[in-house]
């Protein structure tokens, strides 16, 4: 059985960071990419980039200069970096893989 957990989000001041974690029980986490979306309210959920198995990332120009993606296949988890953050961050944060999604964490930019 497949279960990506999100954690890490929560309530932060504009220009602030946050770490994202999503781990991954059920995969040989390794062998697989692990992605990240986002869904403001709404709003249609909205990629953020993703991390391939040898960890080569990939994100949007709209986030690439404040977000960073990492993976520590040892921890079976994936990481998403946020700086810089602005109000319109605010959203649910999703990691997936192979059609499996988790829960999501919510993040919130606000003074």
């Amino acid at each position: 059985q497949v279960q990506l957990v999100e954690s890490g989000g929560g309530l932060v001041q504009p220009g602030g960071s946050l770490r994202l974690s999503c781990t991954a029980s059920g995969i040989l986490f390794s062998n697989y990419a692990m992605g990240w979306y986002r869904q403001a309210p709404g709003q249609e959920r909205e990629w953020v980039g993703d991390i391939l198995r040898g960890g080569n990332t990939r994100l949007p120009n709209s986030v690439k200069d404040r977000f960073t993606i990492s993976r520590d296949n040892a921890k079976n988890t994936a990481y998403l970096q946020l700086n810089n953050l602005v109000p319109e961050d605010t959203a649910v944060y999703y990691c997936c893989t192979e059609g499996y999604w988790g829960q999501g964490t919510l993040v919130t930019v606000s003074s």
